[in-house]
C-alpha cells in the first residue's frame, strides 16, 4: 500500500502547489506569468521532486542496503525517496528553467520554496499512514503514542526479540503480519500486546516541516518586503533546523549515521551553508518582486 499513498501525496502536492503558485503569480510575486505556472510545476515535480528524490535516496541511502537484483534502483514501486535529494534537485531545475525562460532564478525559486512545505506535509502524512520511518519509543502514558508493525522489521529489538514471539503466537510469517494490514481482532490484540508505544514522528515532522514552515514563509512572502533569494535561504535554514528537531523523535535510519547524528540530521547541516549563501546574495543585490517594490 505504501507506493499508492506516496503516489496520492505527490499528486495532491502538485495540485496544491499549482494553485498556490498561480495565486502568487497573479499577485506578481514571481517573474513567470500565470500561463507558465503549469509547465513550471510539471518540470519541478517530474525532474526536481521525483527524479531528484529518487537519485538522492540511491546516493544517500540505497547503496547502504543489500539488494537482490542489479536493477534495484529502478524499482520505484517499492518506495525510496529522499527529501534532501529532491530539494537540491529543485535548485538545479529552477536554475535551468530560469535560463531557458530568461527570468530571475531567485524569483521563481522563492515562490516555489513558499509552496513546497505543503508537499512535505502531504508526504509525511503518507509516511504515517504507511507506518514507515517510525518514531522512537514513548511513554505508554503518552495520549498520542502509536504502535507501528514496521517495528518488527526496522528495529534490531523488533527483528530479533519481538518478531519471533509474535510469529509463534499467530503461527504466521512475520512478513505477512507486517505487510498485510491485520483485519482480525485476534491479530490486533496480539500486536497491541507486544509492540512498543512510539512517537508519531511522521506527524511531528508534518507539522514542523509542513504547517509551521509554510506559515512562516507565506507570511514573509505576502506581508514582508524581502529581497529575492532571502526566502530561498530561509527555506533551507528552516528546513534544516526543523528536520533536525523532528528526527530527535524518529528511530535512527539503519543505513548510516555520523556519531550521534542520524543520516537526515547530518545531511541537513549542509543546508545551513546553502541557506546563508542565498540570504547574503539577496541582501547584497536587493532585487525585489513587483509586488514588493515601493516605486
Amino acid at each position: 500500500m505504501g507506493p499508492r499513498w506516496y503516489g496520492l501525496s505527490y499528486v495532491l502536492a502538485a495540485l496544491v502547489g499549482f494553485w498556490l503558485y498561480r495565486s502568487l503569480a497573479r499577485r506578481s510575486y514571481t517573474d513567470i506569468g500565470q500561463e507558465k505556472v503549469a509547465d513550471f510545476i510539471t518540470w519541478a515535480g517530474l525532474f526536481g521532486v521525483l527524479l531528484g528524490g529518487r537519485v538522492g535516496w540511491i546516493i544517500f541511502y540505497g547503496f547502504k542496503e543489500p539488494h537482490e537484483h542489479p536493477w534495484w534502483m529502478f524499482e520505484v514501486w517499492k518506495g525510496g525517496m529522499s527529501s534532501h535529494g529532491g530539494i537540491l534537485s529543485l535548485v538545479f531545475v529552477t536554475f535551468v528553467l530560469s535560463r531557458r525562460w530568461k527570468v530571475s532564478w531567485t524569483s521563481i525559486g522563492d515562490s516555489l520554496c513558499v509552496v513546497a512545505p505543503t508537499g512535505l506535509f502531504l508526504v509525511r502524512c503518507a509516511n504515517f499512514i504507511n507506518g514507515e520511518l517510525i518514531g522512537k519509543p514513548a511513554a505508554a502514558s503518552l495520549p498520542w503514542a502509536v504502535q507501528f508493525p514496521r517495528e518488527l522489521l526496522d528495529t534490531p529489538v523488533g527483528r530479533d526479540e519481538i518478531a519471533p514471539r509474535i510469529s509463534d503466537v499467530l503461527q504466521r510469517p512475520i512478513g505477512d503480519i507486517v505487510e498485510i494490514i491485520p483485519r482480525d481482532a485476534e491479530t490486533n490484540r496480539v500486536l497491541a500486546e507486544f509492540l512498543t508505544p512510539r512517537h508519531p514522528s511522521q506527524l511531528y515532522e508534518a507539522l514542523l516541516e509542513g504547517v509551521l514552515m509554510f506559515a512562516i514563509l507565506w507570511f514573509m512572502r505576502t506581508r514582508c518586503r524581502v529581497p529575492r533569494g532571502v526566502l530561498t535561504g530561509t527555506f533551507f535554514i528552516l528546513y534544516a533546523t526543523l528536520r533536525i528537531i523532528g528526527e530527535m523523535f524518529r528511530e535512527p535510519d539503519p543505513a548510516w549515521a555520523v556519531g550521534s547524528w542520524s543520516a537526515g540530521q547530518f545531511l541537513s547541516l549542509f543546508m545551513y551553508g546553502i541557506g546563508a549563501a542565498f540570504i547574503l546574495g539577496g541582501v547584497k543585490t536587493r532585487h525585489y518582486e513587483k509586488a514588493d517594490r515601493c516605486d
